[in-house]
């Protein structure tokens, strides 16, 4: 059997032993589950895709990592746990932070900022305004958790990163008009829309239908960005596209 399947069918495995865990109410297992499929998806990529981009590559690394990073901390004894939550809290999430920029630079150097500014005004300014609602919005319901002042920014920035990375998948895509800008596009909608109900579950409800909607957009987001990285860009006239061999 390729070995591609078989690491394709494991994370599905992974996948439904989550989904069985959180709904029979043993979250630790969940939370087991849940932090295995990012970095197998990495692997997938290191092992099964010649042609790798290495900013797309360290954004993989860096997020499979952080996933490992917070599993391993659950595995310390329970009266440690609290000394290390604000070490695994900003460790994990500045993993993140830069796990995200450095997609967002990955899209940023495939573009033409001159031709965009030229012929996407009107969408530029309303991504802003959008954006900024957004940020105001995440921010109102993440205020009444801030302990310190320090998180406030920290969770701020967080989400700054992730809309830009939002704004600029959109823009890819409406200056390129393909298919792995569509993937690419969908692939970061997701992992927003998925970062929006990681909010909800841990600011709002902790309801086991939230932590699976996050994890299922969040597999549905890497999926669609190891498809794209298979795939090469071509012009919007071009009906096909073509996989790397």
């Amino acid at each position: 059997m390729d070995k591609s399947k078989v690491l394709v069918s494991f994370i599905i495995v992974l996948y439904i032993l989550f989904v069985g865990s959180e709904f029979t109410g043993n979250q630790d297992l969940s939370f087991y589950f849940d932090n295995l499929i990012t970095p197998s998806i990495a692997l997938m990529y290191i092992f099964f895709v010649k042609t790798k981009n290495i900013y797309f590559l360290l954004f993989l690394l860096f997020y499979a990592v952080a996933d490992i990073f917070v599993l391993i901390l659950e595995f310390f004894p329970v009266e440690k746990r609290p000394i290390l939550s604000d070490y695994k809290y900003f460790v994990a999430n500045s993993m993140y932070i830069i796990a995200y920029a450095l997609l967002f630079i990955k899209i940023i150097k495939s573009l033409c900022i001159s031709h965009l500014l030229k012929n996407f005004k009107i969408h530029i300014i309303v991504l802003t305004i959008l954006n900024l609602y957004l940020l105001y919005v995440l921010q109102v319901i993440v205020e009444p958790n801030i302990v310190m002042n320090i998180d406030y920014y920290f969770e701020m920035l967080y989400n700054i990163v992730t809309l830009l990375l939002l704004s600029a998948a959109l823009l890819n895509y409406f200056h390129k008009d393909n298919q792995k800008s569509l993937y690419l596009f969908l692939g970061v909608l997701c992992i927003v829309f998925s970062e929006v109900i990681d909010i909800a579950f841990i600011y709002v409800a902790k309801r086991s239908v939230l932590s699976f909607l996050a994890t299922t957009l969040s597999l549905g987001a890497f999926s669609f960005l190891y498809y794209q990285s298979k795939m090469r860009s071509k012009s919007r006239d071009e009906s096909e596209f073509m996989l790397t061999e």
